[in-house]
């Protein structure tokens, strides 16, 4: 059988269900679709490829799920360091009305899009103003972006649509994508319960669930933010969206640190999703979210980095050695184990967004999403089991090649859909106003 890609002669790490590993492994990719997943010998026969990569002496595994981030602030990467949350969301309110604009938005989503293919991530849930320039640039790249409207009643909002229009704006986005395409799913943001009322918060919740879509939200970020969620509506956040009706399987909330037992058990109950970002929690000293006790009830975690603003970079293998560790701190060395870790990453990554059956393992009908890891390193060496490997020992430059959708988007550490010099260049003049180079 004549297919389009074979990936060959690594160690598959598959993230199924089993956690199967298939040494001298190979993974056969046709129509951006995974057609099978076996030893190297055995697909080599069967199948002749138009393209090829050789993985031998390297590890092949899912890509990496971003469950949250706000692509486009790569534009203020640096300039709201060592400050609180709240410190943090004044100075980047503020900045966002001067600086973003569709080109900059643009410009900002191909930074981020070159430094998540570099660093294994194959898509990213991003919640952002303008998300028709980030989409339409990931588009251009051949990089798997899930955003859609953003809810959110500001007095300045930054793309200028005021908020009692965005129903009908949001609306027409919605109606416009039509079926899903394979590997996405339709997404509508409700920025938070601080920044909406419970009546904004259950009519934006009404329009996603009309249309099918995932509701992604931020929840229960730090103490503050409860605190006052609680003032202003006598419920904390959490507590506050069950009361509505509004937690359910179609909703991941981004953060979830400060909660309380009854409001775990809502989460579980509910069928309520996690995007876990330990890194920006940890910058912004927001706490470390209950993540253990969130498995033990068995809700759904995935990992995310969230903004280049709050934790400096998209590097989600660092957020998974992050995760590994600090649940680690409270004096239980299992509390988050390595192989968690991982699939929070990739296969939990997925099921958080509501996509697992299509993404987030090397499973024959899934599609195409895979990274190659270079083990030819001294921090890498001997490489005696694939979860630790990559928890506690791997970098995001150890990645060498990284596909998408079967489409090669780096080989050998090259990137071969975005100009990677056009992409930097554009911000070498002015850091806050890119000099966008034309697609």
């Amino acid at each position: 059988m004549n297919i389009d890609l074979l990936v060959h002669g690594g160690d598959v790490l598959t993230v199924d269900d089993a956690g199967t590993v298939v040494r001298d492994g190979a993974v056969a990719v046709h129509e951006g679709e995974i057609v099978a997943v076996g030893p190297a010998e055995e697909l080599c026969t069967r199948f002749t490829a138009n393209e090829s990569i050789d993985a031998a002496g390297c590890l092949v595994l899912p890509g990496l799920v971003n469950t949250h981030t706000h692509l486009a602030m790569t534009l203020l990467r640096g300039r709201a360091d060592d400050v609180t949350l709240q410190g943090f969301l004044e100075r980047v309110l503020r900045w966002e009305v001067e600086l973003l604009s569709p080109e900059n938005v643009t410009a900002a989503v191909r930074l981020a899009v070159a430094e998540s293919v570099r660093a294994g991530v194959t898509s990213a849930l991003d919640m952002y103003w303008f998300h028709e320039a980030a989409e339409r640039a990931a588009r251009e790249a051949g990089w798997r972006l899930h955003t859609g409207p953003t809810f959110m009643d500001v007095p300045e909002p930054a793309d200028g649509i005021a908020y009692e229009d965005r129903l009908a704006w949001a609306r027409r986005d919605l109606q416009a994508r039509g079926a899903a395409r394979p590997g996405h799913r339709p997404v509508l943001f409700a920025h938070s319960a601080y920044t909406l009322s419970p009546g904004q918060l259950t009519e934006a919740f009404a329009l996603a669930r009309e249309f099918g879509a995932l509701i992604h939200i931020h929840a229960a970020e730090n103490a503050t933010e409860v605190a006052t969620v609680e003032v202003r509506c006598g419920k904390r956040p959490v507590e506050l969206l069950d009361s509505l009706g509004l937690l359910g399987p179609d909703v991941l909330l981004a953060h979830a640190v400060d909660l309380t037992g009854p409001e775990i058990a809502a989460l579980a109950r509910t069928g309520t999703a996690v995007a876990h970002c330990p890194v920006s929690n940890l910058k912004l000293g927001c706490g470390i979210a209950p993540v253990p006790r969130l498995l033990s009830a068995g809700v759904t975690v995935g990992l995310g980095t969230d903004g280049a603003v709050s934790s400096n970079t998209l590097d989600v293998l660092g957020a998974v050695r992050q995760a590994a560790l600090v649940h680690k701190a409270g004096g239980d060395p299992t509390a988050v184990g390595a192989e968690q870790a991982v699939r929070m990453a990739t296969l939990e990554g997925a099921r958080a967004l509501g996509l697992g059956e299509q993404l987030g393992s090397l499973e024959a009908g899934k599609r195409a999403d895979l990274i190659v890891l270079d083990l030819d390193a001294p921090h890498l060496r001997p490489a005696h089991d694939p979860w630790s490997t990559l928890a506690y020992a791997a970098h995001a430059a150890d990645v060498r090649d990284t596909v998408v959708d079967g489409r090669v988007l780096m080989r050998d550490r090259r990137l071969t859909t975005l100009d990677e010099r056009a992409v930097l260049d554009a911000f070498a003049l002015s850091p806050e106003q890119p000099q966008v180079v034309p697609a």
